[in-house]
């Protein structure tokens, strides 16, 4: 049986896209590590670090995707102790896609925040708008259906590790 995490306790974000990237690297299970998926088809960026919770699955049957705020762009690979505090939620051709919005657990930037009003509006502004239009030059429609608070994301999160 797994021990039931508190919700302040931080949680493990393996990044696979830094901020500001316009490559779309992926977790690789087989190769045990991060290639490249593709390139994205504008001239868009990632607004955040991007990357999944280790030991998750969403309904898709994927790990929980999660998007980290930083100041600075981290790295392919690189792990980030986070505290969760929303959800984005958006649907793709694949299904419901759900994304965890985290901050590092300890950076004095971000870990002073603890739920989506803490949050720059700017960088909300920026995150919707990105997934909204990312994969459109690709053929395929993303549905934003946008965001819940971090209860939410804490239930989503306890669900994905059922």
């Amino acid at each position: 049986m797994l021990a039931r995490r508190m919700a302040d306790e931080p949680v493990h974000c393996l990044v696979e896209i830094p901020k500001g990237s316009r490559n779309k690297y992926t977790w690789d299970e087989e190769l045990g590590g991060i290639k490249l998926d593709r390139f994205l088809f504008t001239s868009v960026v990632y607004p955040t670090d991007y990357g999944f919770i280790p030991g998750t699955r969403s309904p898709k049957g994927t790990p929980l995707d999660a998007m980290v705020c930083v100041s600075a762009p981290t790295f392919p690979g690189c792990v980030i102790p986070v505290r969760v505090i929303a959800v984005f939620r958006t649907k793709d051709e694949a299904g419901q896609d759900d994304k965890l919005l985290c901050v590092p657990y300890e950076d004095p930037n971000w870990s002073h925040m603890g739920r989506l009003d803490d949050l720059p509006g700017q960088l909300r502004i920026e995150i919707e708008h990105f997934f909204s239009i990312y994969k459109t030059p690709e053929g395929k429609d993303v549905e934003v259906q946008g965001w819940e608070d971090r209860e939410f994301a804490e239930q989503l999160l306890a669900d994905s590790r059922q």
